[in-house]
């Protein structure tokens, strides 16, 4: 066969199932979508991917189902391979990473190959990176963001509380978003344009039923769910082996709300009796509610209602005479300074709910630290994105150092109470003593009891350091 005969064959085949692939992208009941990772640092376990679970999350809440995620290096070729094949097969196409004035950074130049374009200067963007970086030459590394396909298109973010630009715009082209890898600035990105990505008429309804039964003791329940309502609901079930709270994360998905609502029921009585966990997935997210949540429930212990509101006075005293750089949090990752962690991170968000605050914690090491404290407590700098100050030794030479570091802090939110060592004689607010580094010591839990701690803890869903399950 002449060359020419194959290529002409090559170009009926490429047609058809060019034709093919956007037939069934077209054809789709709802909208897809695709997320790309690009960086050789991820591939290499150098940097930990938290993008791809954030858009999941949020691109499911808009209405929109991921069908693939794919993690790939800073390679040309491939990149441009990856963002063409998922443009075809998905709505929308979400890259992260690879965008940058190094010589790694090559997304831009990825997904121009990947629709025959050109990387051109875009007068706006060189007018951005001019004014930013005090630069003009366009040779410049300082310039490479302000190249970009001939083809995109500027999509500039607006904060609804200040009413100001975003400084750099989000890139697309066709139904590819080309998002930075930097989980922060992407974020706020997706926050902002979180508008473009939507998809109203397929909207997913879910319900939740946590278990504290293992799995293989409840299976036979969900197999006669899945065969009653599998058609029609999505039903999964997962096995939690570190959970405090419960065993088996049931649930059920459908864009039909009222056939999950009938399978919820359908568990919810067939289940076995006292096997159903009331949990809160989202306890940190929830946070501002805490207050008034804890004070609706009745069941609580008599007297915790007091003890609770008396806490919360004392924490927003203290903010109202120290702002968030001069105040810290004591945290080892202990019961009770878990408590004071999350009641002081509700009483913020509730002061400050339109701002994305850090608050300080300061983590004092000892020299025999069990590996599962430092684990709860990374865990827990991420859950609330915390601002963690962590020095070795005695405590008397770590408030030093504090003093020394971080000379505006000037008050410590202590989760001491007076069953505890030398606290019985302290107050709401108590001076350090006068051989000790001045700080003022903010104690809200003083009268709460070893139960009143739990009850807060187990009542709210927070997460505490595993070793309490051990005993």
């Amino acid at each position: 066969m002449s060359s020419n005969c194959l290529f002409r064959v090559q170009r009926v085949c490429n047609h058809l199932k060019q034709h093919t692939v956007m037939s069934r992208r077209a054809n789709s009941s709802y909208s897809t979508a695709g997320i790309i990772i690009i960086g050789d640092e991820i591939l290499k376990g150098q940097t930990q991917d938290t993008n791809s679970h954030y858009l999941c999350k949020n691109l499911h809440s808009h209405g929109i189902r991921v069908n693939k995620i794919i993690t790939i290096g800073d390679e040309l070729d491939v990149i441009a391979k990856t963002v063409k094949e998922f443009s075809e097969w998905y709505t929308f196409v979400f890259t992260c990473g690879g965008i940058g004035p190094t010589h790694d950074d090559k997304t831009f130049e990825g997904v121009a190959n990947a629709f025959d374009d050109k990387i051109q200067a875009h007068p706006e963007l060189v007018e951005l990176c001019t004014k930013y970086f005090k630069v003009s030459d366009l040779s410049s590394p300082k310039m490479k963001m302000a190249f970009i396909p001939d083809s995109a298109k500027l999509n500039w973010g607006k904060d609804d509380r200040t009413g100001e630009q975003t400084i750099y715009p989000l890139i697309s082209v066709r139904n590819v978003f080309i998002f930075p890898g930097v989980p922060s600035i992407m974020e706020k990105a997706f926050k902002l344009l979180q508008h473009l990505f939507h998809d109203p008429e397929h909207l997913f309804y879910s319900r939740s039923i946590y278990i504290n039964q293992d799995e293989i003791s409840v299976v036979s329940t969900i197999n006669e769910g899945v065969r009653q309502f599998g058609d029609r609901v999505s039903i999964g079930s997962y096995p939690e082996f570190h959970n405090s709270y419960y065993k088996v994360h049931l649930t059920m998905e459908s864009s039909r709300q009222e056939e999950v609502i009938k399978a919820f029921e359908f568990f919810s009585n067939r289940l076995p009796q006292g096997s159903i966990v009331d949990y809160d997935a989202d306890a940190v997210t929830n946070a501002m509610e805490v207050v008034p949540k804890l004070l609706k429930n009745t069941q609580l212990p008599l007297g915790f209602h007091a003890k609770l509101r008396h806490a919360v006075s004392v924490l927003e005293d203290a903010l109202q005479q120290y702002s968030l750089t001069e105040i810290c949090v004591g945290f080892n990752g202990g019961k009770d300074c878990t408590a004071i962690l999350h009641l002081f991170y509700s009483v913020v968000k509730r002061k400050f709910p339109d701002q994305d605050v850090k608050i300080k914690v300061l983590y004092i090491k000892s020299k025999q630290q069990f590996p599962e404290v430092e684990l709860f407590i990374q865990d827990a700098v991420q859950r609330y994105s915390l601002d963690l100050i962590s020095y070795h030794g005695r405590i008397k030479c770590s408030m030093g150092q504090l003093k020394s570091d971080h000379p505006k802090v000037q008050a410590v939110v202590m989760g001491s109470r007076r069953s505890d060592p030398h606290c019985n004689k302290l107050n709401s607010f108590s001076r350090t003593d006068p051989d000790w580094p001045q700080f003022m010591r903010v104690n809200p839990v003083l009268d709460w009891s070893y139960s009143d701690i739990w009850t807060f803890l187990r009542t709210l869903s927070i997460p505490y350091c595993s070793l309490y399950d051990r005993g």
